[in-house]
């Protein structure tokens, strides 16, 4: 029967998979304000820096960071070959312990026994997500969503402390250069001071490229001919320093949403913040949108493992799950005007690696993170139902490809929900059957969601090979 349906549903989804693409070539780098360079899609990591210190590390900022994180992995030893009741909740939901409880605000400045006039002295930056735009009876919104906070200055062997407490039997030390790197640099995206009552102004300019598909301009979107403004926000930042509406723009330069079926690509730069930077699509109301989990999907994560979870998350470099980097570059090159928005759970001050990852390995588009205020287990289960709804009720002509992998237990509501409750609109669910092709993935899984849903539009696979097929998606993006 699973072969059945295995072929159903391939035969419907139409996917044809290209020779395997060369590695990309996409740098980053650094980014004016003025909009003139080509590649501003991704605000990097920030630097670690030493020389100035700010920071009067308390005793018990580590000992705070350990209760959150204490007894993962016993919990989940402990849960091997018991009852299912004895599941941890965050291994159930698929957003790991490591991932909650993050200190922001005044705990930060508490923790790290900072004053007014510290604080004062850093420079204000911003976290700029790529974004994507819908067309209405004004002509293009677009939604701008980010966050304002300050990063303050820790040497480098108390964020070795810090660092070390996300790490199971090993330590920054012991990590080869590149890793440790990346160990404190991550760390310190932890570590910030969200600014309130900010106010962002952005400049807009025609995007050259973002991605990595193999396509010219990096799939996901056309450069348009114009676009050129400078909005601002209108309202100020959150108390955890986020911003996040949709604002309208000048479509002078741009293709009325009604008149093309083209996604158009717009750089944003940050006014006042050279790393402030990121990618915006234009998209029309009717099209094809693919909207993409990341962990255990598009890269190697293994949270249902707390040591490998967090190397992989805090440490290793993000390795691309199997030969997933060939499919989305053959979607991209065989449906015309795909739209790609990738969705992640993950806490948003800590998604700078996801996205510089996407845009050198994935055809390029639009982002979703789990934003400040969705901070605890409960809020973190209902943020991905949340922004799905968002991108659905921005887009009620669109038709959507939901892809994930099947560790996350919000994924198997969410996904089949959205198919109920929007009916016509959910073209297929792919999911990756975790617990079938990792042997560290001890968990089940349920499918009681999936009750009443028509299992021709839905397919949980092993490998991406399982999607290969001989002919395109084309008449699938048609129907």
């Amino acid at each position: 029967m699973r072969k059945i349906l295995l072929t159903s549903l391939l035969a419907k989804l139409s996917v044809a998979l290209v020779p395997a693409l060369p590695n990309p070539s996409w740098v980053p780098g650094i980014v004016p304000v003025r909009p003139a360079a080509e590649h501003p899609m991704i605000t990097p990591s920030p630097s670690l820096q030493d020389p100035t210190r700010t920071v009067k590390l308390r005793r018990g900022v580590v000992s705070d960071i350990k209760s959150h994180l204490s007894g993962a992995e016993s919990k989940i030893a402990g849960y091997v070959g018991s009852e299912l009741s004895g599941l941890p909740s965050y291994v159930a939901s698929g957003v790991p312990n490591f991932f909650q409880n993050f200190p922001t605000g005044d705990a930060v400045k508490s923790s790290l026994g900072l004053d007014d006039s510290q604080i004062a002295a850093l420079p204000t930056q911003v976290l700029n997500i790529p974004s994507y735009g819908n067309w209405t009876d004004q002509g293009w919104s677009l939604r701008f969503h980010g966050n304002v906070f300050k990063q303050p200055n820790i040497s480098q062997s108390k964020l070795d402390d810090l660092a070390n407490v996300f790490l199971i039997d090993t330590s920054v030390q012991s990590l080869p250069a590149p890793q440790a790197s990346q160990a404190r640099n991550l760390t310190a995206e932890i570590f910030v001071l969200q600014q309130s009552n900010q106010n962002v102004t952005f400049n807009l300019a025609p995007a050259p490229s973002a991605g990595a598909s193999g396509e010219q301009g990096g799939g996901g979107g056309s450069t348009p001919k114009g676009g050129q403004q400078q909005v601002k926000f209108p309202s100020e930042t959150t108390t955890e320093g986020d911003f996040d509406g949709f604002v309208p723009i000048n479509g002078s330069g741009l293709d009325d949403g009604n008149s093309t079926d083209k996604i158009q690509r717009l750089n944003v730069y940050t006014q006042g913040d050279i790393n402030g930077n990121a990618t915006a699509y234009l998209v029309p109301p009717e099209g094809l949108t693919v909207i993409s989990d990341i962990d255990d999907i598009l890269r190697v994560t293994k949270i249902y493992q707390p040591k490998e979870g967090l190397l992989n998350s805090f440490a290793r470099p993000f390795t691309p799950w199997m030969n997933m980097p060939d499919i989305y570059a053959n979607w991209s090159r065989s449906i015309p005007n795909f739209h790609f928005h990738y969705l992640t759970t993950t806490p948003e001050q800590i998604t700078r690696n996801y996205m510089d990852f996407i845009y050198k390995t994935y055809p390029g588009g639009s982002f979703d993170t789990r934003p400040l205020n969705f901070s605890d287990v409960s809020a973190t289960l209902s943020i991905r139902l949340f922004l799905l709804q968002k991108i659905f009720a921005t887009f009620p002509k669109r038709q959507f490809i939901l892809v994930a992998d099947t560790s996350n237990s919000d994924v198997m509501k969410d996904y089949p929900k959205m198919a109920k409750d929007y009916p016509g609109q959910v073209k297929c669910i792919l999911l990756r059957n975790t617990s079938s092709t990792d042997s560290g993935d001890h968990f089940p899984y349920d499918t009681s969601g999936f009750e009443n849903l028509d299992n021709k539009t839905y397919m949980f696979f092993n490998v991406p090979v399982s999607l290969k097929v001989s002919s395109t998606l084309e008449s699938l993006a048609h129907t």
